[in-house]
């Protein structure tokens, strides 16, 4: 089975229900994995987490199987996630389904989130004519879809939002559905919305709970970073401490200002530049009036071509950075905001060269 992005932007599709298999890919990966933990939310009884990577199972494709049909420590149930590249995952998902198949025994859910694969892909195609499996394609979402998936989310939490206050929401998490569910989580709590009792939010409401604002969210730390900005970014870095920022929420928005200057990249072309895009491109790739100044001027050091004579720009580089620097902070996350800094002061000094 097939679910697209307005499915899940609705909620989680009643098709989810049928599904013991779930592969989720695309662009926005931040997306894939909303998608994946309302999976996980939905599970009468989700049990032991049991996380494996890409690179595991392609040594091993055996043990997809094995895992998802043992018991946990304790006897409780288990759902295993998987964190892969590609399709890194394709031999273990075809060994599980044949051994399924063959009468191998109840498997625990499986959750694919799959980073640079696509529903062309391989596993996309093992899995998509199944009635056991999903799989769903995330493309990198604009303030509008956004939006509308903040106000679904209210509504699930009883919290009534004007549509003004639900582009805020999405502005402020940077489109990113993660941290606007954790902002909607935070109003519902401080207005005591409940789905028996909805209850309205204001912009002071939100204000008081300390959403995202220009002063205290991650904005000024990703201009800093991909604006080369060297000199501010030890008090940012300072900042990021003072206000116990999260370090994966600050990547986050790392990885959605270098989508974001990806798209820009795709629209103008080679020899094109950020002046020729006019109003409306501006505004369908999802850059705000009051960032504009910021995004022109990260484009313009980031699509310098990454040394002299070279094809590739500097942004080639960029991406595959943030994906490592994700994958270590979860991997460490006792190290995660030294480990962030470190690589922020790097990205840094690569964005500052002339």
């Amino acid at each position: 089975m097939k679910a697209t992005q307005k499915d899940f932007a609705r909620g989680l599709p009643r098709t989810a229900s049928q599904a013991s298999i779930f592969f989720f890919c695309g662009p926005d990966e931040a997306g894939a994995w909303a998608a994946a933990n309302s999976v996980v939310e939905s599970l009468p009884d989700p049990g032991e987490r049991v996380e494996l990577s890409g690179a595991e199972l392609k040594g091993d494709p055996a043990r997809l199987g094995d895992e998802a049909r043992s018991a946990s420590l304790f006897g409780e149930k288990r759902h295993i996630i998987v964190r892969a590249s590609g399709d890194e995952a394709h031999d273990a998902l075809s060994v599980m389904i044949e051994t399924s198949d063959a009468g191998a025994g109840e498997a625990a859910p499986v959750i694919v989130v799959a980073s640079s694969a696509t529903d062309k892909s391989r596993s996309a195609k093992l899995l998509e004519k199944r009635g056991d499996a999903l799989v769903g394609m995330f493309y990198p979402p604009d303030l509008s879809t956004v939006a509308a998936a903040v106000r679904a989310m209210a509504d699930a939490a009883g919290l009534r939002l004007g549509g003004d206050l639900a582009e805020r929401i999405a502005g402020a998490s940077g489109l990113d559905l993660r941290l606007a569910r954790s902002e909607v989580d935070k109003l519902a709590l401080y207005v005591g919305a409940d789905p028996q009792a909805p209850r309205p939010a204001t912009a002071e409401d939100l204000d008081a709970i300390g959403a995202a604002t220009e002063e205290d969210g991650f904005q000024p730390v990703v201009n800093a970073v991909l604006g080369g900005e060297v000199g501010l970014l030890p008090g940012e870095l300072r900042r990021m401490r003072e206000h116990g920022l999260n370090p994966v929420g600050l990547l986050l928005a790392l990885e959605r200002r270098a989508a974001l200057l990806a798209r820009i990249m795709a629209q103008v072309g080679p020899r094109g530049s950020f002046g020729n895009l006019d109003k409306g491109a501006r505004a369908r790739l999802g850059i705000f009036w009051k960032e504009e100044k910021e995004v022109a001027h990260q484009y313009a050091r980031w699509s310098l071509p990454e040394r002299p004579g070279s094809n590739a720009r500097r942004l080639d580089r960029l991406v595959p950075r943030l994906v490592a620097l994700h994958r270590a902070l979860l991997s460490n996350s006792q190290a995660a905001e030294l480990l962030l800094a470190q690589d922020l002061a790097q990205i840094a000094r690569f964005a500052a060269r002339r």
